[in-house]
C-alpha cells in the first residue's frame, strides 16, 4: 500500500505540495506514482525562473519503462529544481523512490494563487482516489 503524508496537499495527477513558507512550497511526486513508475533514471525540469499557472507541464520524469509529465498543481514560478536530482547536482533521480515526502522533492515554487490551494486533495481525499 502506498504511504500518504497526511499532511500534504496532493493532485488527482499524483504530485503534493508542502508549503515551507507563507509563500514557497516543494512538490514532487507521490509514493503511488513513484511505485507505478518504477526505478527512475532521469528527471528533467527546464522551467526554474518560469511563472506557470495551474495544470501546466513543469517538467518530465523518466523511468525504465516510460515518460511522464509533471503538472504544476497552482499556479506558481519554479523557483529550484532540487540539486540532488539535477545534472549539475547530485543526479540522483533513484532518490525519487526512496524518499518522494522528503529529499525525493522536486521543484521548489513561489506561490502565485493561494486561492487554488484549496482545490487541492487532502491526504484522505487522495488515498479515496486511489481505491
Amino acid at each position: 500500500m502506498s504511504k500518504i503524508d497526511p499532511n500534504l496537499k496532493y493532485t488527482a495527477d499524483h504530485e503534493w505540495l508542502k508549503l515551507i513558507s507563507d509563500n514557497e512550497a516543494l512538490v514532487g511526486i507521490t509514493d503511488f506514482a513513484q511505485g507505478e513508475l518504477g526505478e527512475l533514471v532521469y528527471i528533467e525540469v527546464n522551467t526554474v525562473g518560469k511563472s506557470l499557472k495551474k495544470g501546466e507541464i513543469f517538467g518530465t520524469v523518466e523511468a525504465v519503462k516510460t515518460t511522464s509529465d509533471l503538472f504544476m498543481p497552482v499556479a506558481s514560478t519554479v523557483l529550484e529544481f532540487n540539486p540532488d536530482l539535477s545534472e549539475k547536482g547530485g543526479d540522483q533521480p533513484g532518490l525519487v523512490n526512496e524518499d518522494p515526502y522528503g529529499k525525493g522533492w522536486i521543484v521548489k515554487l513561489k506561490i502565485e494563487n493561494h486561492s487554488e490551494l484549496a482545490s487541492m486533495l487532502s491526504g484522505e481525499a487522495y488515498q479515496a482516489l486511489l481505491h
